[in-house]
């Protein structure tokens, strides 16, 4: 089993981000998880594109959020995505941090499922390909 499923990005939050209490709006998080998601998949060479050529896509079917701090404009933050289920679903931890001090700002994680895309039907268990690209066996 790979010892470590995860990747981690920096951003910083522009100023169209912002909502009229001068933090970043809520919804702008989600750009900012898809960011860190699409990070980690492709560390793996099994980003959106790939998911598609195999024969699967992958809904978000679950998506929830706690928001401990707000973060603000010119705020450098990290962005850590990990995968901590595989087997019947892929479910990704998220972590939103203050890049200088470590500050916990927002926690998150995704589930998504594999749907075959020849009979539009959701598989029980992930596909092969998953397995494969992450480096477990088949």
């Amino acid at each position: 089993m790979p010892t470590d499923l995860s990747a981690e990005i920096e951003l910083t939050p522009a100023f169209h981000d912002l909502d009229p209490m001068d933090v970043v709006w809520h919804g702008h998080y989600m750009k900012y998880l898809e960011l860190a998601r699409c990070a980690l998949l492709q560390r793996y060479d099994y980003d959106y594109p790939q998911m598609r050529d195999s024969g699967y896509a992958w809904p978000i079917v679950d998506l929830r959020v706690k928001y401990v701090r707000s973060a603000r404009f010119g705020q450098r933050l990290k962005v850590r995505a990990q995968i901590v289920e595989w087997e019947n679903r892929l479910k990704i931890d998220y972590l939103v941090s203050d890049a200088a001090t470590g500050e916990v700002l927002t926690r998150a994680h995704s589930i998504q499922v594999a749907v075959d895309m020849a009979t539009g039907e959701m598989c029980y268990a992930s596909p092969t390909v998953l397995r494969q690209r992450l480096g477990l066996s088949p």
